[in-house]
């Protein structure tokens, strides 16, 4: 698999795809980690969720800025693993549940959450940014492409197991202490606690209480303070494992530290430099494209990044978990994190299927253009939601599902519905992301290049930051309206882009 390509980048893989597996350990259950820790309504902590998103991709702009003005990748890579570390550890030490002080200890995950995101920001460009100068040989070149789908791959695979072994970690630790686990648990014990549960939903906690635990449960009052400590105390567990594949990683990338190359910025000596000058009519108007494009790719980010924040909320609360279940007998895997799984698995299926679909068309000669397929990714991830939409239409709203206490199994969706929404999200993903890189790097001016490409992650950054919209409208209206939103979105967009097209297709010459 690695056979002509450099000697690093099976290391520099390897160490990435710790930090993945870290991270999307910790992505798969951040929003209802913060529900079930601090009793959070699903805006709030999707507001939080959005923040920690953009955060993410704003600092990785600004951790290329330091790679780049120190001109030590390697120590700002090191650096980031350490910082990363840090904050997961903030965020794993187990603190008591219900907590005595909600605001301070909201602070202090908060604060854990931003160190996270500011050691990705110092990490995740600049590796990038060193496997490609792996490809700046050119005994290598040839292989960029396919060097860089590699890299992506073991992205996936990390991103493929880790919610795997937070369910494992969370459900673990309940069956620990006798509990078994259920999804409207932790809601129905805050409320309990609040004293604002109707009556429905007081007669449901309660039967509840008898299932998960095995017997009839007499202080309902102790259970839901344990229950909810135990829920959470498997949470901030899960968390300790990011921390080991922190620690991984680490030690990866210091073994192999020394047979990196240094990704500082060079200047070819057989090119002149006055070779690559445009005129400025021609820079205004690549620019022009570019902004246009990071414009509208801002609501594909808003819509395709609901996967963690609104999609899992309707894994938890209207998905009929008890269909998927793994039980291995010593540890079963069911919860709603089992669908963050989803899309990297067909990542790693659909990647060199769609590779093959596109170099068909290439040697047919009808491969449509780069922002061809972006609006055609931006029309696929509308379908998706439409699946959503169809799908959904019935379901009671948010609020009627608290006063009932939640939803009988018999009452949920089929677990098929999110896996077609995750099998299509992913076939537009694939059209979009990779090809915008891309078409940055094709259309970006030469002295524009490194700012262009911070510009795609602000787009990607903003987009995040709107994701708490959705959580608003899931918490509010009804659910298939809540898809519709996206659906909308995702069109607007398909369109603007192909009223732009020939221009584009012009300016990308």
């Amino acid at each position: 698999m690695f056979k002509g390509h450099p000697k690093g980048l099976l290391a520099a893989a390897l160490a990435n795809m710790g930090e993945r597996f870290g991270f999307y350990t910790m992505m798969a259950i951040l929003v209802l980690f913060l529900q079930a820790k601090f009793g959070l309504s699903g805006t709030d902590a999707g507001i939080i969720y959005s923040i920690f998103y953009f955060s993410i991709y704003i600092l990785a702009f600004i951790g290329g800025l330091i790679a780049d003005k120190s001109r030590n990748y390697k120590g700002v890579i090191m650096t980031g693993l350490i910082v990363m570390a840090i904050g997961y550890v903030l965020i794993a030490i187990p603190t008591p549940t219900p907590v005595p002080n909600k605001t301070l200890f909201l602070i202090i995950s908060c604060f854990g959450l931003f160190t996270i995101a500011f050691g990705n920001g110092l990490f995740k460009g600049n590796l990038q940014a060193l496997v490609g100068q792996m490809y700046d040989n050119q005994d290598y070149a040839s292989k960029r492409d396919s060097g860089f789908s590699l890299f992506y791959m073991f992205i996936n695979v990390g991103a493929l197991f880790a919610p795997l072994m937070a369910i494992a970690m969370r459900n673990g630790w309940l069956e620990k202490f006798g509990y078994k686990y259920n999804p409207d648990l932790p809601e129905l014990c805050h409320k309990s606690i609040e004293g604002t549960l109707t009556p429905d939903a007081s007669q449901r906690l309660m039967t509840l209480a008898n299932e998960v635990t095995g017997r009839v449960v007499t202080d309902m009052s102790a259970f839901t303070r344990d229950y909810l400590n135990v829920f959470t105390e498997g949470f901030h567990y899960a968390f300790a494992i990011s921390v080991g594949a922190m620690i991984i990683s680490f030690i990866i990338y210091m073994i192999n530290k020394k047979t990196f190359p240094n990704p500082a910025p060079k200047v070819s000596k057989s090119v002149d430099p006055s070779a690559i000058q445009m005129e400025a009519r021609e820079v205004k108007q690549r620019l022009y494209a570019l902004l246009a494009v990071f414009g509208v790719v801002i609501f594909f980010w808003f819509s395709f990044h609901q996967n963690g924040l609104t999609l899992t909320y309707f894994a938890r609360d209207y998905t009929d978990l008890s269909s998927i279940k793994i039980d291995l007998g010593f540890i079963s895997f069911q919860g709603a994190e089992i669908f963050q799984s989803i899309n990297p698995l067909f990542i790693v299926i659909l990647t060199p299927i769609i590779m093959a679909f596109f170099g068909w068309l290439n040697a047919k000669g009808i491969e449509p253009s780069t922002p061809k397929k972006i609006a055609i990714g931006m029309f696929i991830a509308a379908l998706a939601y439409l699946l959503m939409t169809l799908g959904s239409i019935g379901v009671p709203l948010k609020s009627e599902v608290i006063a009932m206490g939640g939803l009988s199994d018999a009452q949920r969706v089929t677990p098929w519905l999110l896996i077609g929404t995750y099998f299509i999200l992913t076939v537009a993903e694939l059209f979009i992301s990779p090809l915008g890189i891309s078409f940055v790097s094709k259309v970006a001016p030469p002295q524009y290049q490194g700012i262009m490409q911070g510009g795609w992650l602000g787009a990607t950054a903003l987009g995040n930051q709107l994701l708490f919209i959705g959580a608003i409208f899931y918490d509010n209206i009804p659910i298939w309206l809540t898809w519709l939103v996206f659906v909308i979105a995702c069109l607007i967009s398909m369109l603007t882009m192909l009223f732009m097209l020939k221009w584009l297709e012009r300016v990308a010459k």
